[in-house]
């Protein structure tokens, strides 16, 4: 029997996310965990349901009921809520946390809210996406189950009277009296597993460890929403630092369009969005994670710098698809075809980055010998073509001559008057050169010297310091953007073809918030507001974003959740708090 039959993909905006920075879980509303890679981010599914793979660990009521949720605030500790014709019951759901690197901890706790309750468990965790079954299946004096798949070990505590089907699984039957909870613990390690901890105690330390890690954001436009985000990018981020740019891989961003890629590695660029967006306002560990992580890559591989690597800071493996069916419309794949691209905007948006935590005084030795990097490598390849913010075919892309602008105005402000010189003579050629080479008939910026058309990245260094807001070219590149790439309140990266915004892909809602950045860069605060409040809205109950949003069936797109999507979203709340300048 295929788990499909039992829990068929929802759409992505049904998903909760459980994260605790090492690995990440989706569960939709059935209670059905249909995601997670063990014991990291990148390694091997042993639930992949999402995907088509075998493997799943549900908490489902037994009777007919509608579905609810909610975080409890600055955390994620993910409530399902179920109303019944006759009870109402939850699910309380966590990562353990603080995280073990090596071992995946998850916490379940039923809570019958009224009356008396039934629910139906189920636990089939295998490993290799689904092609190891569990094997070695014992159940020990206390009601302790202990498994392998693969190469893991499991032991599941709470479901003591559970059995085994005929496929594999364990399956349990529960009846809890009104009033009472019952609790799930299920541990996932290639290591030996540790003596127990109670549930009380996993459950203290990861509520202690939640309050000490998401700050409460209250001076920013959208504080419920700011404070959200924020726990969404600590859940992604690691203990050595890096940062993911989503939790899953193979989500499609347009069906059987062939867009499916992997994300479960740190891009820099993304990273470094989510350390500007900690920083506007003070400086946030965040802030301190993506400084610690990208001096060390710039500072291990120099000239052969990618954008994106695994959390252990090697590079992804090249791109591979699986053998499943995949989310309906889409292909799964693991690894990046970046594994081989250069993209000059990175540098840019890391030299933002240590002048912010420059700012700060949070800019360690090794940043300070990464920027030096970083200019090197800008003075020696800013001419070339590279595959810029969009990941394309190598060219001139105008988007990345700019945000090297941005960066090196930014750093200068905090070198030597000699340096800083040196820094902004080199910053007003490459803006010379990109303006001699990529200004259209509306005197607007366009994608590169052979690529006509705007593109809603370009708004973005204007707000970073590349151009002053009332420079010709900003504002004719803001119309250009409003008149060519906006529809129904929402935002379009470019126009790949000549048809319909809409057609070719859907709206990017990181171009959403970077429009309002732009605006309130103009003082346009009532535009800024409307942009802001439209994209923060496209989210399903669990306030998630992914990287495009199918306007017309008002769906979510991509891989979820998309990290440099909420760290505009945390940034944009935190900047509309306050003026520019």
């Amino acid at each position: 029997m295929s788990d499909w039959q039992d829990f068929s993909p929802h759409v992505l905006r049904e998903y909760a996310l459980l994260a605790d920075g090492e690995r990440g879980a989706l569960c939709g509303p059935r209670g059905d965990l249909v995601w997670l890679c063990a014991p990291g981010w990148s390694d091997s599914a042993v639930v992949s349901a999402l995907v088509g793979g075998r493997g799943s660990y549900s908490v489902s009521p037994a009777g007919t009921c509608v579905w609810g949720g909610y975080y409890e605030p600055g955390t994620l500790i993910w409530h399902h809520r179920w109303v019944g014709t006759d009870t109402v019951v939850e699910c309380r759901d966590a990562l353990a946390y603080p995280a073990d690197p090596r071992r995946v901890v998850v916490l379940r706790r039923i809570e019958a809210v009224e009356r008396d309750v039934r629910m139906r468990v189920q636990l089939d965790l295998r490993d290799g996406f689904g092609g190891r079954s569990m094997r070695e299946l014992s159940c020990d004096a206390h009601g302790v189950w202990t498994a392998r798949t693969g190469d893991l070990r499991l032991r599941w505590r709470g479901g003591a009277h559970a059995r085994p089907d005929d496929e594999a699984r364990l399956v349990l039957d529960l009846e809890l009296p009104g009033g009472t909870s019952h609790d799930l613990i299920l541990e996932i390690s290639p290591d030996r597993l540790p003596d127990p901890t109670g549930a009380d105690e996993l459950w203290a330390a990861t509520e202690h460890t939640w309050r000490r890690a998401v700050p409460r954001l209250d001076d920013t436009a959208a504080p419920r929403d700011a404070r959200h985000t924020y726990a969404v990018l600590r859940g992604l981020t690691t203990a050595g630092g890096g940062m993911v740019a989503a939790a899953t891989l193979g989500l499609p961003e347009r069906a059987e369009a062939g867009r499916n890629y992997d994300y479960r590695y740190v891009w820099l660029r993304d990273q470094c969005y989510a350390g500007l967006a900690a920083s506007v306002a003070e400086g946030h560990p965040l802030l301190d994670d993506a400084v610690a992580f990208t001096s060390a890559r710039v500072l291990e591989h120099g000239d052969a710098l990618l954008p994106a690597y695994r959390t252990d800071g090697r590079p992804p493996p090249g791109e591979t698809a699986l053998r499943l069916p995949g989310y309906p419309g889409g292909n799964p794949v693991v690894g990046n075809h970046v594994n081989d691209q250069f993209q000059l905007d990175t540098l840019g948006e890391l030299l933002q980055l240590y002048a912010a935590a420059a700012r700060h005084d949070r800019l360690t030795p090794d940043a300070e010998r990464a920027v030096d990097v970083c200019v090197d490598l800008i003075t020696r390849r800013w001419d070339e073509p590279e595959a810029g913010v969009w990941e394309l075919h190598n060219d001139w892309w105008s988007h990345s001559r700019l945000a090297c602008v941005a960066g090196l105005r930014a750093i200068a402000g905090h070198r030597s008057p000699p340096h800083a010189a040196r820094l902004s003579g080199l910053a007003d050629r490459l803006l010379g050169e990109t303006t001699r080479r990529c200004i259209d008939h509306r005197g607007a910026w366009q994608r590169s010297p052979g690529v006509r058309g705007t593109d809603a990245a370009l708004l973005l260094p204007p707000v970073r310091g590349a151009l002053p807001a009332a420079d010709p070219r900003t504002l004719a590149t803001l119309d250009a953007v409003r008149a060519d790439l906006c529809e129904d309140g929402y935002v379009y990266r470019f126009a790949p073809d000549d048809r319909p915004l809409g057609e070719a892909e859907g709206a990017f809602l990181l171009c959403g918030f970077t429009m309002a950045l732009a605006c309130w860069h103009q003082g346009d605060r009532v535009r800024a507001f409307r942009w802001f409040e439209r994209t923060r809205a496209a989210c399903g109950p669990a306030g998630l974003l992914a990287e495009e949003y199918d306007v017309r069936q008002r769906q979510l797109r991509g891989n979820l959740p998309q990290a440099f999507v909420h760290a505009l979203l945390l940034e944009t709340a935190h900047r509309l708090a306050g003026d520019p300048g």
